[in-house]
């Protein structure tokens, strides 16, 4: 099975849940090498995903990166500013006491 390209949009596999259990090795090899998610089927339905677990990673980074941004963008509306130089003295502090 491929991975379609439906417009600009890559769609996932689609696999039924007997692959997972008597095909896992060739699963997690295409997860890796492809570096794209597997949804896996129960009664034709979707039920879970699979992914390697660099993509795991990199996802949950890049989330933790959105929040923070988000968190940032907050503060800025609200002005919740202080200036640069008091922003870096701060984490110069913090660091410095680990």
């Amino acid at each position: 099975m491929t991975i379609e390209k439906v417009g600009d949009v890559m769609q996932p596999e689609i696999r039924p849940s007997a692959d997972l259990r008597n095909h896992y090795s060739e699963i997690s090899k295409q997860c890796k090498e492809s570096r794209e998610p597997i949804v896996i089927t129960v009664n034709g339905r979707g039920d879970t995903v699979v992914l390697g677990i660099q993509q795991y990673n990199q996802m949950k980074a890049e989330l933790e990166l959105l929040r923070t941004l988000a968190e940032a963008e907050d503060d800025v509306k609200n002005g919740r500013l202080e200036p640069v130089q008091e922003t870096f003295d701060g984490i110069r502090s913090a660091l410095q006491s680990r």
